[in-house]
């Protein structure tokens, strides 16, 4: 059993940053890729970014790549997404998720959705100002 406890949301004006981190607990956090999700009201659950068990591959959603960033560090069972450029359609909850199935080398576009992960964090708010 694994249990998600994610920080750092916040509200911020459009141009800043934030970042989020994700604590782990209950099984070996190095075996498992992770993810962030969000949702924004109104609409559905999106992945935003992935990162493999080891940190070696990550994935991003289109709308994000160039200004967010995945990164874990296994020895403090945590992973990041560290948001810069944030703009108002980035309002969302913010879930971190954690992969069902050990060492996944490689997540995708066609390769990677909500039902690869088992574990959810109860979520983050981050809310982008205009």
């Amino acid at each position: 059993q694994v249990q998600l406890v994610e920080s750092g949301g916040g509200l911020v004006q459009a141009g800043g940053s934030l970042r989020l981190s994700c604590a782990s607990s209950g099984r070996t956090f190095s075996n498992y890729g992770m993810g962030w999700f969000r949702q924004a009201p109104g609409k559905e659950r999106e992945i935003v970014a992935a990162i493999t068990y080891g940190g070696g591959s990550t994935y991003y959603t289109d709308s994000v790549k160039g200004r967010f960033t995945i990164s874990r560090d296994n020895a403090k069972r945590t992973v990041y997404l560290q948001m810069n450029s944030l703009k108002p359609e980035d309002t969302a909850v913010y879930y971190c998720a954690a992969d069902y199935r050990t060492y996944r080398a490689y997540y995708s576009r066609n390769y990677v959705s909500e039902g690869d992960f088992g574990s959810w964090g109860q979520g983050t708010q981050v809310t982008v100002s205009s």
